[in-house]
């Protein structure tokens, strides 16, 4: 474990994200953000840095590629205790990434509508926030992982208190929720699409 650098911040629940993003940015942490999380962080003050302009590659297909990139899932899959992981993407230009706040598309919340789409329900599965998420809560020694705005403020306390780093057992706690809320996700998912018809 080491001092919490450099964090990727993409969130559809805005909830106290512009206020955790200003605690982190004060202790130091450089925060990395994509579309309207980083719009909604910069219109506040908060110093931002674009995925898009991190990794060299736009977001594309209408928001549906954004941080699924090499730049972005080696600096969360890095081992920092190996010395072969860091001197590889070090050859690529890949630093590593310490944190993660990422809540998923409003998937359960779209398909609870009386009258929703096939088309609707498609377009709020997310793929790039789980993808992370699960990325980073397989490094969690090394990458801190957050999907519940309630631990925003223990998290910043716990920083300053560590000055810049996270406890193991906090990383753990953290994983853990991690891995049940992309299952539970998963499994709404897979429950509305067993409950599409099909017509031919």
């Amino acid at each position: 474990m080491a001092v919490i650098k450099k964090a990727i911040i993409s969130v559809s629940n805005k909830e106290g994200i512009v206020e955790f993003a200003k605690a982190l940015e004060s202790i130091g942490v450089e925060i990395l953000s994509t579309g309207g999380t980083a719009r909604a962080l910069r219109e506040t003050g908060v110093s931002v840095k674009e995925v898009s302009e991190y990794t060299g590659f736009p977001e594309m297909l209408d928001g549906r590629v954004k941080t699924l990139h090499p730049k972005i899932h080696g600096g969360l899959l890095s081992r920092r205790n190996n010395p072969k992981d860091m001197e590889e993407i070090k050859e690529h230009g890949i630093e590593p990434i310490d944190m993660v706040v990422v809540n998923l598309y409003p998937f359960e919340e779209t398909v609870s509508k009386p009258e929703v789409t096939l088309e609707e329900a498609i377009e709020n599965m997310d793929i790039g926030g789980p993808t992370m998420l699960r990325s980073a809560s397989k490094n969690f020694q090394d990458v801190a992982v957050i999907v519940d705005p309630s631990d925003y403020r223990k998290i910043i306390k716990e920083m300053k208190r560590l000055k810049g780093d996270l406890s193991y057992k906090t990383r753990l706690r953290l994983a853990k929720k991690v891995f049940k809320r992309t299952s539970q996700y998963d499994k709404a998912i897979a429950t509305y699409l067993n409950k599409v018809k099909v017509t031919s």
